[in-house]
């Protein structure tokens, strides 16, 4: 798994979502995502409901915000 090239599917864009980040530049932020899955949603069940959407980006979206976490997690210590 290449993790850089994954996460290059997650983009900032300042006039997009507020700046959020999103997927592919598209109007799907990673909190959609990680939402949609914390509700229970399998990944199929995303991708059926969103078709624009591919399995690496689910994986990009669980990989920002796992790395997000990892820092978040040393800013506190």
């Amino acid at each position: 798994m290449d993790i850089p090239k994954l996460l290059d599917r997650i983009t900032l864009a300042p006039g997009k979502r507020g700046g959020k980040p999103c997927v592919r530049g598209m109007r799907i932020t990673v909190h959609d995502v990680l939402g949609w899955l914390a509700a229970g949603m399998t990944q199929q069940e995303v991708l059926a409901d969103y078709p624009e959407l591919e399995v690496e980006d689910i994986r990009a979206c669980l990989i920002f915000a796992a790395d997000r976490e990892r820092h978040m997690g040393r800013a506190a210590a």
